[in-house]
């Protein structure tokens, strides 16, 4: 039987390695524009919550992996709100 600890490990290795690619893509080529400001607001808060819930835990797997996730997260959400703001500066202005 495997030890659940291991699985955690497991299941966080997965989960937070899946953001590199996304990270990675915006860094390369510079596009947010199918990334949800909403969304990654909502889950960049989320995982903070996460990460403090596993340090109340004392939860090894869970704190590391919500730290490594909450940096690549924010990384993709500063990146969005940086274009965010750079669009509605070069926006036209109404009459």
């Amino acid at each position: 039987m495997i030890d659940v600890t291991i699985l955690g490990y497991v299941a966080a290795f997965c989960t937070t390695c899946s953001f590199v690619p996304q990270v990675m893509h915006i860094l390369k080529t510079g596009d947010t524009k199918s990334i949800s400001l909403a969304m990654y607001s909502c889950f960049v808060f989320g995982v903070f919550l996460w990460l403090v819930y596993g340090i109340a835990m004392q939860d090894w797997p869970i704190i590391i992996a919500n730290a490594i996730t909450l940096m690549l997260a924010s990384i993709i959400l500063l990146l969005k709100i940086r274009d965010v703001v750079r669009n509605k500066k070069r926006a036209p202005l109404s009459a």
